[in-house]
């Protein structure tokens, strides 16, 4: 159990394997047929692994974008048994039926799809990255595009079968682990790229999630061999927010977590083709999370105004919160009193009036802007969380067809609402690909909070999400009216705005009507 970091259970199914003993005869037959279902899916993804090495061997275009553009070795290729999908579409599946394997099996195991009552190969003209548990068993594939083609998607992952579980999966764990407990600590990279390109120059305590938003399960699975995880994401904003939610998952799991920020590159791996050993020295000076975010605040908010001031409290509040330890709280409610220039006591108190707000996400501004209000940030929300129900699930773009430009007045969110207006059956990964920063946001957002949802609780928080973002349409409008108003002396002009309002209201009335 400590070797392997598995629990009693998988310790012992790993032994018995080793022994020779069938751990089926002690089973019921519904455990026996389960655990047939898993082999057969395991023996299907390593037998596909060998056939898209295989493949690689006589590819020369992706040989020579994984040598020249990826700088990987041939040790590397073996190491991670890095392969090929061809484009024909049916390789695959002819390849594994020739070996016994029935088109259930295939499709269990997460490598094929049925298309007109067909079975067709999964991934198509593609690099493939076999993801391993922790025990070194392939469960599935990453599969990286070898030539971009407009509005097909980078990067696709095996789905969720009864052997991979994206939410739990650390891609690298089983050539890891070693490193890891020998080094003490864990650092958690963004992409599998960046995991391989590491572990080639040497440094091989590193692991990535698979193509999905960090859980607290990732960071339980990590904790088996080390509980110090150094996090290293991308310089842009949706690594921020991820990093931030990171903290957060942190404080569950029961890890210390710290940040590895990096200066001079956008991620781990061209850092690490500019020079290995900047990226070791990342590593090695890697800080506590609590004070990089802290750091990070500091540097990106307006604090000599009042509304910087309340903004950098309000961002930082809600995970001082969660500090289960009095002391360390204590702590950092100190900082930012003394960052913001107030009194402990006005911190506290604010600390102890909202304890149970989530933490918000601001932007990076610059001392000249304001910070923007709660109700501003609440908004903000609103906006990203429906726009991102309705780009990745095309059923849901009918809600568009009564919404109004103003409802969404920022250009991003009026940039992607107009977008789909436009063109209601829109790719999601062309959209995102044109929304750059914000696109990556919103495909975590989904991927976290909704992706999971069925098809009617999914079409249930869109509505919701969308009433709410026309009540505040409608407050806000109706507090401009109610100004003009009272400032107005002009009986005709006062009726048109009378009449606005009234808009207004049956507006609000309509709305309910479709929600309720």
């Amino acid at each position: 159990m400590e070797a392997e970091g598995v629990d009693f259970k998988s310790a012992l199914e790993l032994l018995a394997r080793k022994a020779g003993v069938d751990l089926d005869q002690m089973r019921g037959a519904s455990n026996r047929q389960s655990r047939e279902i898993k082999t057969r899916s395991y023996e299907a993804n390593e037998l596909a692994a060998k056939f898209y090495q295989k493949q690689l061997t006589v590819n020369p275009v992706a040989l020579r974008y994984l040598i020249r553009e990826r700088g990987f070795n041939k040790k590397t290729f073996l190491a991670w048994q890095i392969g090929y999908a061809p484009s024909t579409g049916h390789a695959l599946t002819n390849f594994l039926t020739n070996h016994g394997f029935t088109t259930d099996e295939t499709k269990r195991a997460g490598l094929s799809v049925l298309r007109s009552d067909k079975a067709v190969d999964m991934f198509r003209a593609r690099i493939m990255i076999p993801l391993a548990d922790s025990q070194g068993r392939i469960i599935g594939f990453t599969a990286r595009l070898l030539a971009d083609e407009p509005g097909a998607p980078k990067y696709i992952n095996t789905p969720a079968t009864v052997i991979y579980d994206k939410s739990r999966h650390v891609f690298g764990l089983h050539l890891a682990k070693e490193s890891i407990r020998k080094s003490g600590f864990a650092v958690v990279v963004e992409g599998q790229m960046d995991v391989i390109s590491s572990h080639q120059v040497g440094v091989t305590n590193v692991v990535a999630t698979a193509g999905t938003a960090m859980t607290e399960n990732h960071l339980r699975e990590i904790k088996r061999f080390s509980g110090d995880i150094r996090l290293c994401f991308d310089n842009d904003q949706a690594g921020l927010a991820a990093t931030e939610r990171a903290i957060e998952l942190a404080q569950k799991a029961g890890v210390s977590l710290s940040i590895v920020e990096l200066k001079d590159a956008k991620d781990a791996d061209e850092l690490i083709k500019k020079d290995p050993t900047k990226w070791e020295t990342a590593i090695q000076k890697s800080v506590y999370a609590i004070d990089w975010l802290v750091d990070h605040y500091k540097k990106n908010l307006d604090l000599k105004s009042a509304q910087g001031k309340k903004a950098y409290s309000d961002a930082l509040l809600p995970t001082i919160r969660r500090l289960a330890d009095p002391v360390e709280q204590e702590h950092y409610l100190k900082v930012i009193a003394e960052v913001a220039d107030t009194t402990l006591g006005a911190i506290k108190s604010k600390a102890n009036r909202e304890p149970g707000v989530t933490p918000t996400r601001y932007r990076q501004v610059k001392p000249s802007d304001e910070a923007r209000s709660i109700e501003e940030v609440e908004y903000q929300r609103f906006k990203n969380h429906f726009l991102a129900l309705v780009l990745f699930n095309l059923k849901l773009r009918n809600l568009l067809k009564d919404m109004r430009p103003e409802f969404f007045d920022d250009p991003q969110s009026l940039e992607l609402y107009n977008l789909l207006k436009e063109n209601p059956q829109l790719k999601p990964a062309t959209a995102v690909q044109n929304l750059q920063d914000y696109g990556k946001i919103l495909v975590l957002q989904y991927e976290e909070l909704y992706q999971e949802l069925d098809a009617e609780n999914m079409k249930d928080q869109a509505l919701q999400l969308k009433h709410r973002l026309v009540n505040r349409y409608v407050k806000t409008q109706k507090q401009y009216l109610a100004a003009q108003m009272q400032a107005e002396n002009d009986e005709k002009k006062l009726r048109v705005l009378i009449k606005e309002a009234d808009k207004l209201n049956e507006l609000i009335k309509n709305e309910s009507q479709l929600t309720s």
